[in-house]
């Protein structure tokens, strides 16, 4: 016979932040300034945090919060790049059309 399943028990440590204001910020300044969604990887993970932290995962949940913090740092700087370069082509353009 099979022995019943117990469900794995609370984590005893604090939970790590899932950086979720970070990554939703990631994901609409990606999505606004350089048309690359990159900014939804950042989501993803700061998702998983609290399911593997509820799994009893907490190397995974801590490895997920910090990928989502990473990719979200990532995305919003990519981002930025993005729309200086837009705007140097944008100033670059005016300059040459009007000579």
């Amino acid at each position: 016979m099979s022995q019943p399943w117990n469900p794995p028990p609370p984590p005893s440590g604090a939970l790590p932040n899932n950086n979720l204001v970070i990554a939703i910020i990631a994901t609409v300044v990606s999505v606004l300034f350089c048309c690359i969604p990159h900014g939804v990887v950042s989501l993803i993970f700061a998702l998983q945090v609290n399911k593997k932290a509820a799994a009893g995962d907490m190397p995974g949940a801590m490895n997920a919060a910090k990928q989502a913090k990473i990719w979200g740092f990532v995305s919003i700087a990519v981002a930025v790049v993005g729309l200086v370069v837009a705007f140097l082509f944008g100033v670059l353009n005016a300059v040459l059309s009007s000579v």
